[in-house]
């Protein structure tokens, strides 16, 4: 290992980091309402099944590749495959991937700030407006916005490893914490609210179908921030005396509780502030839910504790929801970010200036996929429908690339670098992992069921996405 090589400073920081990564956007909002959508307790029970089943394990082999080599993931795949030409294709992607991820991240996010922005100067009124959305995201202003966000990021990124990006963890994740428990109890005492919370937990077994245990499955993938490269790059940020295991474990305990508490806030919201909410109406999408559905829900708010506390409200939420944004986008951006320093030599500033301008450029683009680019609007069509530029990247690069970046993980680390050499890692720190009965799992599931249920994940996105025919569902 370098010397010069950076480091988390303590096991905290670094599970913290690792949780900010996989605590975002889909958590606070995206999984109560899918998991309200598709059975509530059931669809819970199989998303924290799949979490440590079959997600833990590939998390797992994450970590272990990165800290085995001390490298980014182009570089730990071509230390740990001697060079093979195949497997480095494997690395760009995990290299490329996290890129084009941070550039739709980094609109959303942009969003988030100028919808914080709008609610803490008293517009719930015009947020709350149908029409607000689609005129917000064709401002102008909606650039000034992205240069706020940007200098965030940077000003994290620029500490490093351990000033930077895990002082950043260490503040802003129980922040999080505290904010998300506030608005549960906040929630909670509101009228109505056991109603909601009687929707999410409840299981509704006829709802179960082979389309949401795939849907859980994926949720449950996505939200851990697998196959984006992050967890090679944190792991290559620890020592060889840490417990892998152990922290996995910590780090998908963190994930699946915010997740949850999340439901406890979301759902009782909507039924307390708005009885006459369907709950067929509701948006399984993050972006519908948080920016058109959300504000009108605060803005009825007012009825109770009035205009100003409605905004306090809604201000709270929408500053909750920017930090686990934050969080996300500093981890996903670091990949790329890592992977200029290792291979190019360069320093942390040049490199956060390089990869900085590339993703204002791309971000700026996808930005302007709403309307104000007809050729950015309709980029393409597949499937019998018409995409953005946005649409595309989303498409291609989130739905599409994790689990199969997923399922290489899992090839590389039973079949190239093979289970005595992944064993031997993970048994590194942690002595009661060697030969327990969790160790022969992990190493039987990475090897076996779990790159099939990824392959015929993969194989299902892209026969849906792109040619409009589900194999499974």
């Amino acid at each position: 290992m370098s010397a010069s090589r950076e480091q988390f400073g303590s096991r905290l920081g670094f599970i913290l980091a690792a949780a900010g990564s996989a605590v975002g956007i889909g958590n606070l909002v995206g999984f109560p309402v899918g998991a309200a959508k598709n059975g509530g307790g059931a669809f819970l029970l199989m998303y924290a099944i799949f979490v440590f089943l079959i997600c833990l394990p590939v998390m797992m082999a994450e970590m272990s590749v990165g800290r085995k080599t001390h490298k980014d993931p182009l570089g730990a795949y071509s230390t740990l495959s001697s060079g093979a030409g195949h497997w480095k294709l494997a690395g760009w992607l995990s290299i490329i991937t996290p890129f084009m991820i941070a550039v739709f991240y980094l609109v959303i996010t942009v969003w988030l700030f100028g919808y914080l922005f709008q609610s803490a100067t008293g517009n719930l009124t015009y947020l709350a407006d149908p029409n607000t959305f689609g005129e917000f995201v064709n401002a102008p202003w909606i650039f000034v916005y992205m240069v706020a966000v940007l200098a965030v990021v940077y000003l994290i990124l620029q500490g490093g490893v351990k000033q930077g990006i895990e002082k950043a963890a260490k503040l802003l994740m129980p922040t999080l914490f505290v904010m998300l428990i506030i608005l549960v109890v906040f929630v909670l005492t509101q009228d109505n609210a056991m109603e909601g919370v009687k929707f999410y937990l409840v299981p509704d077994i006829s709802k179960i179908d082979a389309a949401v245990v795939n849907g859980a499955l994926s949720q449950a993938f996505f939200s851990l921030s697998l196959g984006m490269g992050i967890m090679i790059t944190y792991g290559s940020y620890i020592s060889d005396q840490d417990d892998v295991p152990g922290s996995a474990k910590l780090v998908a305990l963190t994930d699946t509780a915010v997740a949850f508490i999340a439901g406890l806030m979301i759902l009782p919201a909507i039924f307390s502030f708005n009885p006459a909410t369907n709950p067929d109406e509701l948006s399984e999408s993050s972006v519908g839910m948080i920016f058109t559905f959300l504000p009108k829900i605060f803005l009825a708010l007012q009825a109770t504790i009035g205009y100003v506390g409605a905004s306090f409200v809604a201000s709270f939420f929408f500053l909750l929801v920017f930090f686990a944004a934050i969080t996300s986008l500093v981890s996903i951006f670091e990949v790329p970010v890592a992977a200029y320093m290792d291979e190019r030599k360069v320093s942390r500033k040049k490199a956060l200036v390089v990869l900085g301008i590339m993703l204002v450029v791309m971000a700026s683009l996808a930005a302007l996929s709403f309307g104000i680019s007809p050729m950015l609007t309709e980029f393409v069509s597949y499937a019998g429908q018409s995409k953005s530029l946005f649409d595309v990247i989303y498409d291609v690069f989130y739905d599409t690339v994790l689990p199969l970046n997923g399922l290489l993980i899992c090839i590389f680390v039973i079949y190239r670098w093979k289970k005595a050499n992944f064993n031997a890692e993970l048994d590194k720190g942690s002595p009661k992992y060697r030969g327990s009965w969790f160790e022969k799992y992990v190493d039987f599931s990475v090897g076996t069921f779990i790159p099939l249920i990824l392959l015929v994940i993969f194989v299902n996105t892209v026969a849906l996405k792109y040619f409009g025919t589900a194999l499974i569902g």
